[in-house]
């Protein structure tokens, strides 16, 4: 009679693994629903939204008036000079010079453009390639921008060319 419980003891061990627990109750979590009494956000119309935004406003149609002789250099050794004179949206001077570190450079002389706009902003065509030079202003900056202007340059400048801002405040560009 002494084996009979030995053996059953591992046998209990056994069953116990093999039963499954009784299934526990999940606690109940109460979520709390805002009051009438507690504040919230006043919600914003869309038109008060709108006029908060801070966007630029549209640049002014308007004849670009405009006289200024810059240079201007970066620290990888992009350089250059600027003299443009514009009067009442008509271009009386213009050169430009880039010089692109390792690229070659790009030079432009009113002699070889002709005036083709003058609103909404001044544009110049080359009288012998597809060259425009385009010069709006924007606040206190006016822009140069360049446009297919491959034969204007050297080696491979006109692939790294940037446009020329000019800044009235100090006659400085970059």
């Amino acid at each position: 009679m002494h084996l009979r419980p030995a053996l059953l003891l591992p046998l209990a061990f056994l069953g116990a693994c093999a039963t499954p627990s009784p299934p526990s109750e999940a606690p109940v979590v109460e979520v709390a629903t805002p009051s009438a009494s507690v504040a919230q956000p006043p919600q914003v119309p869309p038109v008060a939204a709108k006029a908060r935004a801070k966007k630029p406003g549209p640049i002014p149609t308007r004849a670009l008036n405009l006289k200024t002789e810059c240079r201007f250099r970066d620290e990888t050794g992009y350089n250059g000079e600027l003299k443009i004179a514009v009067e009442e949206a008509r271009v009386s001077a213009f050169e430009a010079r880039v010089n692109i570190p390792q690229r070659g450079s790009c030079i432009f002389n009113l002699k070889n453009f002709r005036q083709t706009r003058e609103l909404p902003n001044v544009e110049m065509t080359h009288r012998g390639n597809r060259c425009v030079v385009h010069v709006w202003e924007q606040g206190e900056r006016v822009t140069v921008a360049f446009q297919q202007c491959q034969a204007m340059c050297s080696g491979q400048a006109w692939e790294y060319l940037w446009p020329i801002l000019a800044y009235r405040g100090d006659d400085s560009c970059a």
